[in-house]
């Protein structure tokens, strides 16, 4: 395990070395650039365009700057943002924290009714249960995040039960932790509730069908012939099997957290990294737009490792191999 913590994080830097070299010369490779923006600004002279441009390093050769900005990195300095002329490991800092805690809430809501939910159809297959559940997920399945979160918004606004946009209400500012705790899972609770719902389909579907292909096999009905409990057959045997792929999705769902999230971040003003990133790469905020890139690197490479890391703790015939 040890061995393959270490292979992860040697193969860390070449992934994100070459992902951020691509991303800079197609950025850089667009037309225009956010001081072309300005320039359109008659208030604004050409000499403090090109001041500005000398300051952030832009006057020099696309090679030459993105040496520049490596070395940085190398540093932990990601840079400053054009737009909000602050440092972007600060403004990637608050809002990666509500990203991460949105796509927590949303992951852990929905592994937490998919898993049972998919069991429990897979071993009454062809149930009306079964049926039920399946028609339930086909629901969850074909409903764009977009639109529910439209529907959600539009349902908030007419009850007023839940917070609409941001992270903690105006008269919440001066409460107490608790207070200002409860508050900010209020805002949390109408894009967390979308994206668990639109997650929920696919995950129970993968659970019922690796339920059912687990249940099937030859181990199971030796365990049936020894005359096991259904409880010990069913969730130390079936149960424990059929969570291997799950938790291969689970690396690849903790890797997409940032795409996953963004739609429905935008819809209902979550000031997460999604709505963050829009901005960046519309007024082409080069340093921003590439920290935020390298945060998605980094969360790609996590979640490979601990979904292997949670693979082998389940099952030890892979740490074997």
């Amino acid at each position: 395990m040890k061995r393959l913590i270490a292979k992860r994080l040697i193969h860390l830097l070449p992934v994100l070395l070459g992902m951020s070299l691509a991303a800079f010369f197609i950025i850089q490779a667009a037309p225009g650039d956010f001081f072309s923006q300005m320039a359109l600004n008659p208030e604004i002279s050409p000499e403090t365009i090109s001041l500005m441009k000398q300051e952030f390093g832009l006057d020099k050769p696309v090679a030459v700057q993105y040496l520049y900005w490596l070395k940085n990195l190398a540093l932990g300095n990601l840079g400053i943002s054009f737009s909000y002329h602050l440092p972007v490991t600060t403004l990637i800092r608050f809002r990666l924290l509500n990203t991460l805690s949105l796509a927590f809430f949303s992951m852990m809501l929905s592994w937490l009714i998919a898993l049972p939910l998919g069991v429990f159809a897979g071993y009454r297959e062809r149930s009306i249960s079964d049926r039920l559940s399946s028609a339930f997920a086909y629901l969850s399945i074909s409903m764009p995040s977009f639109f529910l979160a439209l529907l959600c918004v539009y349902l908030a606004s007419k009850t007023t039960f839940i917070p609409i946009g941001g992270t903690r209400s105006v008269f919440d500012i001066d409460a107490g932790l608790w207070s200002r705790f409860v508050d900010y899972f209020k805002h949390l609770l109408l894009p967390g509730l979308v994206l668990a719902f639109v997650n929920i389909g696919w995950l129970f579907r993968l659970m019922r069908n690796n339920f059912i292909e687990a249940y099937g096999s030859p181990y199971i009905r030796a365990a049936w012939a020894k005359g096991l409990p259904v409880p010990q057959i069913i969730f130390r045997h079936a149960f424990k099997n059929a969570l291997n792929p799950m938790f291969t999705i689970l690396g690849l769902e903790i890797g997409s957290l940032l795409n996953g999230a963004a739609l429905v971040e935008i819809v209902t003003n979550w000031p997460g990294m999604g709505s963050l990133m829009l901005d960046a790469v519309l007024s082409q905020d080069l340093y921003l737009v590439m920290g935020s890139l390298i945060i998605g690197g980094v969360l790609l490479i996590a979640g490979n490792l601990i979904g292997d890391l949670l693979l082998m703790a389940n099952d030890p015939r892979i740490r074997l191999s």
